[in-house]
């Protein structure tokens, strides 16, 4: 690693500071931070070994769950096991190319993630809005082109920050990210060259993707709440609306936690770092927590199978 008029040329390892001005108590946030990342694993996992095991989950809806919970436990498990390595272990160094694949495999996750709740937003508007048609146009085919799309297209989509970052960038003012995880924006603000490039197409990504999801997430649940609320029965307004609700409050975690942890990390100059790191961290850790939770308490079929494995354990 050699120095020039200040600057670190090719650095090979990077230290993560963790969060920046909580250093003395990383040790104790880390508890909640594990804990949150243990109920999330088991509930993914228990949700993805009902929606298996459970034949009558093998539709559209119970599937691309199962892709969600996968995703989840995939994006978690990039972060967590490094990330209490600093707070507990002081173990924060980390080398440059395993930083940005870290990157590349975090962003990638949350491109997915949305993706996948795009497509659970369609799978409602045509179950809704035309169910007659719903087991023809979502079958086992489409379903695996969506899942194929979505990864491809964000795996796609963001390998070029990696390039950029890999190509462009050869000076850095420091290797110290301070951060608790390896981001884009804390990675190329190490930089000591022009970061322009990057920054575009960063917020291009971040546009093209979130921006592209939430418009159509937006518009198929303004159409499924004019079907609803067009219909003659009160009760099935009600059980078309209660379909909904779960997909709703998982939309609304995801994109509100993400779009101000964005913000935040961009344009808050005048909030302390450590609101930024702590937002970021939550919007990767509280998702996986949450979606479980929220599909297990707001379907009856995922609540009624759980209630009996549960049971059947405690009756042998």
């Amino acid at each position: 690693m050699s120095k020039l008029n200040g600057t670190i040329f090719m650095p090979p390892v990077l230290t993560l500071i963790g969060i920046p001005g909580l250093e003395s108590v990383q040790f104790w946030i880390g508890i909640p931070f594990c804990a949150m990342y243990i109920i999330a694993l088991f509930g993914n996992c228990l949700l993805l070994v009902i929606i298996k095991s459970e034949r009558s989950l093998h539709e559209p809806m119970y599937l691309f769950l199962a892709m969600l919970g996968a995703t989840d436990i995939a994006l978690s498990t990039c972060i967590l096991p490094k990330m209490l390595g600093i707070f507990w272990f002081h173990l924060p160094d980390i080398y440059f190319d395993a930083c940005l694949f870290q990157m590349w495999l975090i962003h990638t996750f949350q491109c997915i993630e949305s993706g996948i709740l795009l497509a659970m937003a369609l799978d409602r508007y045509v179950a809704i809005c035309d169910p007659l048609r719903h087991a023809t146009i979502f079958t086992y085919h489409l379903l695996t082109q969506i899942g194929m799309g979505v990864t491809l297209r964000a795996a796609l989509l963001v390998a070029p920050c990696l390039i950029l970052i890999k190509c462009r960038l050869k000076h850095f003012r420091t290797t110290v990210v301070s951060h608790s995880y390896c981001e884009h924006m804390a990675i190329v603000k190490l930089a000591a060259e022009d970061i322009r490039v990057n920054k575009i197409y960063g917020l291009f990504v971040a546009f093209t993707i979130l921006g592209f999801d939430i418009i159509f997430i937006t518009l198929s649940y303004i159409r499924i709440f004019i079907t609803v609320f067009n219909l003659p029965q009160r009760e099935a307004r009600l059980k078309a609306f209660n379909t909904c609700i779960a997909h709703i409050c998982v939309f609304l975690e995801f994109y509100l936690l993400g779009f101000f942890s964005f913000f935040t990390h961009r344009f808050g100059f005048h909030i302390p770092p450590y609101i930024h790191i702590l937002l970021s961290n939550l919007y990767l850790l509280v998702p996986p927590l949450l979606n479980p939770i929220v599909y297990g308490v707001k379907t009856k079929q995922i609540r009624d199978r759980v209630s009996k494995v549960f049971h059947s354990k405690d009756s042998s």
